[in-house]
């Protein structure tokens, strides 16, 4: 065990592969890599920006699937090690909390958490707009929908995996109704998972290097750690062959989440790949869930691959944090509580 400590439950059975020998960087691929390939239900074209739990022993997942008519949904998966998946082909049925049908007309990106004995689902939904959709169940079968969090426009809506300071936390990514330029990750508190507010921001795009200059958007679930919150995320760069989405880290304040600490200069992982530089949207890096065992410190990260696969990489939490405090770099405001 190193010495930062993950705040959580030991997972012995994380999905796991120990890092290549030789290998100098601090996340790694998994060497089977993509976990899901073109076609993967009978009513889907891709699958992949998805998010993995923990369930009785073994893995659930809210799968991002993109249908044969283009449209984005959300799919249950089910998995005995994280790796391989039985994804069902029906997509999730949704009912509000008077137990009427509140499908959403899309619904894409999807995180989820267990807050105490709940676990709760944020996606982008179509709310006049691309907005923050939020739901929440027990088993995985049964799925109450509660109101959307915000006004459109917004994307990557991402909950803490506990309540700070007696509140609900989440990060999300407000934009416009183009491709985001806006660009900065926001935070926002709510007393009862329905009514969001004070609202601070936490992160702003761009630095010294370009793979974040356009902008950047909270990725899997905050892990909490003895150095602070450790949160995943992606940058993104418009180059004259289109976007690249990149993966980062930065490692926030445990009591004032919107104060960051540290944050990477240099990306962690960009397409390399070519299951991330070819695909339906190339070069993709997107990362949507983790995995942790306290015990070991090890984490399991998954992300999405050219819009097109679900991919699995590895790395153990002391190894991020330290890369993440020796290669850190402060925009103006990161530092603040971004009032």
């Amino acid at each position: 065990m190193g010495k930062v400590k993950i705040v959580g439950e030991n997972l012995k059975n994380i999905p796991w592969q120990d890092k290549p020998e030789g290998y100098e960087g601090v996340i790694w691929r998994y060497d089977k890599n993509p976990l899901t390939q073109w076609n993967p239900t009978k009513s889907t074209a891709r699958i992949f920006n998805s998010a993995v739990v923990p369930f009785k022993g073994k893995f659930v997942g809210v799968f991002r699937a993109d249908h044969k008519d283009g449209k984005a949904r959300l799919h249950v998966g089910w998995s005995e090690d994280g790796i391989s998946w039985d994804i069902e082909d029906e997509v999730i049925t949704w009912k509000d909390t008077e137990g009427r049908i509140y499908q959403p007309n899309y619904a894409y990106d999807p995180r989820v958490v267990k807050i105490e004995d709940t676990y709760y689902i944020t996606w982008c939904t179509d709310f006049y707009g691309p907005s923050i959709g939020v739901g929440m169940t027990k088993d995985f079968k049964e799925f109450i929908r509660l109101e959307n969090a915000f006004l459109p426009f917004n994307r990557n809506g991402v909950l803490f995996p506990r309540k700070i300071n007696g509140k609900y936390v989440m990060l999300s990514r407000p934009s416009d109704a183009g491709h985001t330029p806006f660009g900065d990750i926001f935070l926002s508190e709510s007393p009862d998972m329905i009514h969001w507010g004070r609202h601070r921001r936490v992160m702003s795009r761009g630095g010294s290097g370009w793979w974040q200059g356009l902008k950047i958007g909270a990725g899997p679930v905050p892990i909490e750690t003895s150095e602070g919150w450790l949160l995943f995320y992606h940058g993104v760069v418009l180059t004259c062959n289109g976007y690249v989405y990149s993966c980062g880290a930065a490692i926030l304040d445990l009591n004032t989440p919107s104060k960051v600490l540290y944050r990477c200069r240099d990306y962690l992982l960009t397409p390399e790949k070519e299951y991330e530089t070819c695909g339906f949207v190339p070069n993709v890096v997107f990362p949507c869930a983790a995995l942790t065992d306290a015990e070991t410190g090890r984490i399991a990260l998954y992300y999405g691959s050219a819009d097109t696969y679900v991919s699995l990489a590895f790395a153990y939490v002391d190894e991020v944090i330290k890369y993440v405090k020796e290669n850190s770099e402060l925009n103006p405001g990161d530092a603040d509580e971004g009032r």
